[in-house]
């Protein structure tokens, strides 16, 4: 295993201390979940940087680097949930739109078709992480004045991820087809 895979592990293994400190009542609780979020996100840019600069890609990294993100984003959303934070409609949508994705993907590898992420996909997923951010921020600066924008984020990014959404089956439908 390479040093861009083992980022990747260390990327999954903060999945269960980010849902820790969301979940246990301690001083500081949420900035250290603020911190152990950003720490993972920032795993993902490091390990497929060094990956590439390294030729360090593997069928491994293939699998586990959007697997990371997945998880990492939907366990973030989903403790949102019950918190109180997001309702659970919205990350229903978010999350059925990945696992559409996925097996749009799966259905596409049976055929040797490749489905690399799309800008639109890379978008959404830096909106994700940038909602995720500012509602472990609870808002602020935001919040000083008056700005929503912990909601306005929630809003956009299901806009962004039923956008991406779409736009991945549009562009592939000869997959079904061919």
């Amino acid at each position: 295993m390479n040093i861009a895979n083992k980022i990747t592990i260390i990327r999954i293994l903060l999945i269960p201390v980010l849902i820790v400190f969301l979940t246990i009542d301690i001083p500081y609780h949420m900035e250290i979940a603020l911190f152990v979020f950003v720490i993972a996100s920032l795993t993902d840019k490091l390990d497929g940087y060094i990956a590439r600069k390294y030729n360090l890609i593997t069928d491994l990294g293939k699998f586990l680097d959007p697997l990371a993100d997945k998880l990492l984003v939907s366990a973030a959303l989903l403790m949102f949930i019950q918190l109180g934070r997001i309702d659970a409609w919205i990350v229903f949508i978010v999350l059925a739109r990945e696992f559409a994705v996925t097996g749009l993907r799966a259905v596409a590898a049976n055929k040797n078709i490749v489905i690399a992420a799309s800008q639109l996909g890379k978008i959404k997923t830096t909106i994700q992480i940038i909602t995720i951010i500012v509602i472990l921020l609870n808002n602020f600066p935001f919040n000083l004045i008056g700005l929503h924008m912990d909601i306005i984020l929630v809003y956009l990014t299901l806009i962004i991820t039923i956008a991406s959404g779409i736009d991945y089956f549009l562009k592939n439908l000869d997959i079904f087809t061919g």
